[in-house]
C-alpha cells in the first residue's frame, strides 16, 4: 500500500521508524528522535524503493510511505512553490 504524493505536498509524521536516513548525496542513518510524531514536513521528491525525501525543521531525511500522511489543506497550497516573498511593504 504505497501511498503517493506530489512535490511540495505537505506531509505529517504518523510513525516513527526506527531510524531514518538523511536525504543527501551519501545517506546517513541517524536515530528516529530527530524527527517526532506529528511534526510536519515538505515533499522534496521521490526516491526508489517507496521512499520520499521529506524536509523537515532539523533537516531532509528518507522517508518510507508507511510513516506519513499527508496534512488536510487548511491553506492554499497553489503559492507553496514560492520561497522569496517579500511582504514588508
Amino acid at each position: 500500500m504505497s501511498k503517493e504524493f506530489a512535490i511540495g505536498d505537505q506531509v505529517r509524521v504518523v510513525a516513527l521508524p526506527p531510524y531514518v536516513k538523511t536525504a543527501e548525496p551519501m545517506p546517513m542513518l541517524r536515530p528516529p528522535d530527530v524527527i517526532r510524531i506529528g511534526e510536519e514536513g515538505v515533499i522534496l521528491d521521490r526516491r526508489p524503493g517507496g521512499y520520499w525525501g521529506v524536509r523537515f525543521a532539523r533537516g531532509a531525511f528518507l522517508m518510507d510511505s508507511q510513516y506519513i500522511d499527508p496534512v488536510s489543506q487548511t491553506t492554499e497550497s497553489a503559492e507553496s512553490g514560492s520561497e522569496a516573498s517579500s511582504t514588508d511593504e
